[in-house]
């Protein structure tokens, strides 16, 4: 294995992807479900997605799974989990902004670990810990926020490390390139096996029309969404990772 990246190209990008994050809008209503029929589309396919790997590759019941969110936002992706079943003290997630920690904290039950900081730095203090692995742990469009490629590794070595033996790192990022947003950048499944050299890959699946697409075709007819919900036409990947 590879030595791990200086530890100095973590507090510039870490700086840069706090100014990123800080010109995207909160409630920017194209990405409400509510508001917004292709956003809602869009959730409701990967919920029906990540229901249907849980279901079948999970390593142990979803109440007795320890499982981890890395960039956990607002608590949106750790409320389904509790929908679904999963035991409030077995949930853990970690966020680097705080005005999202905060919300999430209000959402969630005070059982639910949630650590404010930055994640490779909160999962290395773990594994220094001798902590227990986390059965899953999710990321869902943090990777194509890192633009510094010492600190995608990074992250991804300290995940794998704080994964327990059968667990499953849960990926939904981007695959491509978004022309307009020069703030994120799409992660080919090459480079998720890269990064995750040890992982089998137990599933892969494309999803989500490329959301200007859907949009646009939302104006005309929600329907259409689905109409035009075709593999080449979709953005991001779902990936089931497994540590053997």
């Amino acid at each position: 294995m590879r030595p791990p990246p200086p530890p100095a190209s973590l507090p510039n990008e870490v700086a840069a992807l706090r100014a990123r994050y800080a010109r995207r809008l909160a409630d920017d209503p194209r990405y409400s479900v509510l508001a917004s029929p292709a956003a809602r589309q869009a959730w409701q396919e990967r919920q029906r997605a990540l229901l249907a790997l849980l279901a079948r590759h999970a390593p142990k019941p979803l109440a007795e799974c320890r499982l981890l969110e890395v960039g956990s936002g607002a608590g949106d992706n750790l409320l389904d989990c509790l929908r679904w079943g999963a035991d409030p003290a077995r949930l853990a997630g970690i966020e680097l902004l705080a005005p999202r920690h905060e919300a999430a904290r209000a959402r969630l039950p005070a059982a639910v670990s949630l650590v404010l900081g930055d994640a490779c730095e909160v999962l290395e203090a773990e594994a220094l810990a001798n902590a227990p692995g986390h059965d899953l742990i999710l990321q869902a469009t943090v990777f194509s926020s890192l633009l510094d490629d010492a600190v995608q590794q990074r992250l991804a070595r300290a995940m794998w490390a704080a994964l327990a033996p059968g667990g499953a790192v849960l990926w939904y990022d981007f695959t491509v390139d978004n022309p307009r947003n020069p703030d994120v950048r799409g992660v080919p499944l090459a480079r998720v096996k890269a990064l995750f050299p040890e992982a089998q890959v137990l599933a892969r699946q494309r999803l989500t029309l490329a959301p200007p697409l859907a949009r646009a075709l939302a104006r005309v007819h929600p329907a259409l969404c689905g109409a035009f919900n075709w593999p080449w036409l979709r953005t991001h990947r779902l990936v089931w990772l497994t540590k053997s």
